[in-house]
């Protein structure tokens, strides 16, 4: 069954493995809010565990905004969990301060040696967006400066670590800034970042970036809501408007990136699902998982699916299978 809280509304997660468990983080805000809008800025980073991906048991909250003042005192946000070569844990996640409105995104980190108990290893974050590559806060061309939803993963052949981000580049019409930033590390903490992996004029911001490696091809799936897609592009190749989770494929994962013809992996005109995520289930199939975002009337639903089985055609483009 879906992970579903009856008091607390979930979208955004991310999950790693230790043992038999699958540990899932996720975004977590009260019902009793009543406007979902109002989630971002009461939000909580949850946490869960599974040993089947279907049933779930909760576990206490992993992170929380800091106290006043903070770089991250206002919300903490989309990231991810990687172990370190010691041994220990690292959180990667989104902040912002209540001192700027929340407008302007960091990455900062955590440590845990256990994945329950999460500590700030500093008070100051881990990155701020280089403005050499990347947007800075102008309100009168985006409602935030994006440095957001930090996905890190080790080199293929060993030389470090690399980190994706949603971001944007400073030029470019408004809903086609859009960019997949990239970084890069020896040890986890010092980072380095460089120009975006794949750029799309097409997408305001490509939200929630995810990359895995799938029988020797590179997928990284992210996701976009229909108000912010070039509108050029949306008249010319969408059919109305429509949201939804959005893939890319390369033969390796610093590229070339490259859109399959298709605009979504999921989508439709509610957005019913986002923030999708890829895989590999107990018994070595590719999955998605996304959390459930619009019922067919535009309401928030706030949940998170069962894995849902992904069909790899022969030339590698993914295809979300029938409900079974």
């Amino acid at each position: 069954m879906a992970l579903f809280l009856a008091e607390h509304w979930v979208w955004d997660f991310w999950f790693v493995q230790n043992g038999n468990y699958t540990h899932l983080f996720y975004l977590s805000a009260p019902r009793s809010l009543d406007d979902p809008n109002l989630r971002h800025w009461n939000v909580r980073i949850g946490h869960a565990r599974s040993v089947d991906l279907r049933n779930w048991e909760i576990l206490p909250n992993a992170l929380w905004p800091a106290a006043t003042p903070s770089w991250d005192d206002y919300t903490t946000w989309t990231g991810c969990v990687v172990r370190a070569e010691a041994g220990h844990w690292m959180m990667f996640y989104t902040g912002t301060s209540k001192a700027e409105g929340g407008c302007v995104q960091r990455i900062g980190i955590a440590y845990s040696d256990d994945l329950i108990v999460w500590r700030r290893p500093t008070e100051t974050p881990l990155l701020q967006a280089d403005l050499r590559y990347y947007e800075s806060l102008d309100l009168n061309i985006w409602h935030e400066q994006a440095f957001r939803d930090p996905w890190v993963f080790p080199d293929p052949k060993g030389d470090g670590w690399h980190m994706f981000f949603t971001a944007r580049e400073p030029q470019g019409e408004r809903n086609a800034r859009g960019v997949i930033g990239h970084a890069r590390s020896p040890d986890l903490r010092h980072w380095e970042q460089g120009p975006p992996i794949f750029r799309s004029k097409r997408y305001g911001h490509m939200e929630v970036p995810q990359t895995m490696e799938y029988k020797g091809r590179w997928y990284c799936v992210f996701c976009v809501a229909h108000t912010h897609i070039d509108p050029v592009h949306a008249e010319r190749h969408m059919k109305g408007k429509q949201g939804g989770i959005h893939y890319l494929m390369a033969e390796h994962p610093l590229g070339p990136w490259h859109l399959p013809e298709e605009d979504f992996l999921q989508g439709d005109a509610h957005c019913s699902l986002y923030a999708g995520k890829l895989l590999v289930d107990g018994r070595g199939n590719l999955c998605l998982m996304a959390f459930r975002n619009h019922d067919e009337s535009g309401a928030f639903i706030g949940e998170i699916t069962d894995p849902m089985p992904l069909t790899v055609l022969e030339d590698g483009r993914l295809r979300l299978s029938p409900a079974r």
